[in-house]
C-alpha cells in the first residue's frame, strides 16, 4: 500500500478508527511511517502523538487497545481508514468513542423502529397505539399475528402482485420485531445467532 506521508511537512496522515463490527467511528489519530509500520508489526494500533512527540500505542497505559483488523487507504493516498476490534472504551475519558457515543450495532431505520416499539411496550398502559394494544393482549396474540402475516407473505409470494408481496413482507417484519420484544429480545440477538452459524 502506498501512503503519502510526505504530503504534509510533519509527515503525518490522519487515521480514522472504525469498529469492524459495528462500523462506528471510534476516534481520529495521526500516523507517521513508523507508527504505521509498528501497527502492522504488532497488530495493535499505534499513533504518533502530537502532544508527546513520540509513538503511542493505544491502550499502552489503560489496556484499552485497538486490535488491528484491516487498513484502507483513501483515493488521495493520504488518509487511512483503520478497522479495529476494540478492547474496552476508546476515548481517554472513558466513553466508547471520542464523540461520547455508545459503540452499539445499529441497523439504521430498523433500530429506530425497535426504539419506537420498546417505548410503546414500556408505556402500554398510557398508550393507545396499535403496538401497545398488541402488547396488552399478550404473547399469544402477538405470536398469532406473526403467523397470520407469514401466511399472507407466502400467499403473495405465489402471485404476481409485487406491491402486495412487499407490503405483506413489511407487515411480517414489523410484527416479528414486536414478537422479539414481547419475548425480551431484539434484532441484535438474532444477528448474533446467525453470525455464530457462519
Amino acid at each position: 500500500m502506498k501512503i503519502n506521508f510526505d504530503k504534509n511537512s510533519d509527515g503525518l496522515v490522519p487515521a480514522i478508527i472504525q469498529d469492524t463490527t459495528t462500523k462506528n467511528v471510534l476516534m481520529l489519530g495521526y500516523m507517521n511511517k513508523e507508527a504505521y509500520e509498528k501497527t502492522l508489526e504488532t497488530k495493535k494500533v499505534t499513533f504518533f502523538s502530537r502532544s508527546k512527540q513520540r509513538l503511542w500505542t493505544k491502550g499502552e497505559e489503560s489496556g484499552n487497545i485497538l486490535n488491528l483488523v484491516d487498513i484502507k487507504n483513501d483515493c488521495d493516498q493520504d488518509t487511512l481508514l483503520i478497522l479495529v476490534d476494540p478492547v474496552g472504551p476508546t476515548c481517554h475519558k472513558g466513553s466508547d468513542t471520542c464523540w461520547n457515543e455508545n459503540n452499539e450495532q445499529s441497523f439504521g431505520f430498523l433500530s429506530e423502529l425497535e426504539r419506537v416499539i420498546q417505548n410503546r411496550k414500556e408505556n402500554q398502559d398510557n398508550d393507545k397505539s396499535y403496538v401497545a394494544s398488541l402488547f396488552k393482549k399478550g404473547i399469544n396474540k402477538v405470536a398469532q399475528k406473526v403467523g397470520e402475516e407469514a401466511v399472507e407473505v407466502v400467499i403473495e409470494a405465489k402471485d404476481d402482485n409485487e406491491e402486495l408481496f412487499l407490503n405483506e413482507s413489511a407487515d411480517l417484519l414489523f410484527h416479528y420485531l414486536i414478537l422479539l420484544q414481547a419475548k425480551g429480545y431484539k434484532l441484535i440477538d438474532i444477528v448474533e445467532v446467525l453470525e455464530s452459524r457462519t
